[in-house]
């Protein structure tokens, strides 16, 4: 569908600004911009790199141990069925604690391995399982303590302030969570009444 708007957008940008007499001003923001977005993705990747290679760090130390341990009860009332699955456990783990330092690009390739150990323990293969559905579901919520690439985008953009956004952030987070995981969790109860 995206591969359908964006040219329909660019388009109609291109026909307006041949209309209203501003070509110039296009070309020069076309140039501007691509510059702008070069330097940005430098910064979101190395920013991602150093995040991912700590995240691989703490995969390979007793650092996941004690947070497992902190976390495993949250993890089992979430997560049916795989609290002997250590596999599953790591993964869904640092899949958590990479959204919680707000490592979305990080939390990416960690949310797939938890997806492939949970498609393990999945009966149905071609189905999602009620696991599989309450990670995506706190991917989505994605609580964060520390909202690294939002910061980031702030201060590559010039904001005064750019940690100014980590109250509300933990506000809406939290609560996106809770009632995202909650809610979750009486729809599977629910769809198992049913069945």
């Amino acid at each position: 569908m995206l591969n359908i708007l964006w040219p329909i957008f660019i388009i109609i940008s291109i026909i307006y600004a041949v209309i209203s007499g501003n070509i110039e001003n296009l070309n020069n923001s076309i140039f501007v911009e691509t510059e702008n977005v070069v330097q940005f993705s430098l910064t979101l990747l190395g920013m991602t790199c150093l995040w991912s290679g700590i995240m691989e760090v703490a995969l390979n130390t007793r650092i996941i141990d004690c947070l497992s341990k902190i976390l495993k009860p949250v993890i089992n009332f979430l997560f049916k069925d795989i609290e002997k699955d250590d596999e599953c456990n790591k993964n869904i783990i640092m899949n958590i604690i990479a959204n919680i330092l707000g490592l979305g690009n990080a939390a990416t390739p960690l949310g797939l391995k938890a997806m492939n150990a949970l498609q393990k323990h999945n009966k149905e293969k071609s189905t999602l399982s009620d696991n599989m559905i309450m990670l995506i579901v706190l991917n989505t919520a994605s609580l964060q303590v520390i909202p690294t690439t939002v910061i980031a985008i702030r201060n590559s953009l010039g904001s005064k302030n750019p940690t100014m956004i980590i109250f509300p952030v933990w506000i809406a987070t939290v609560c996106a969570a809770i009632v995202g995981g909650l809610v979750t969790k009486i729809l599977i109860k629910f769809n198992r009444r049913k069945l």
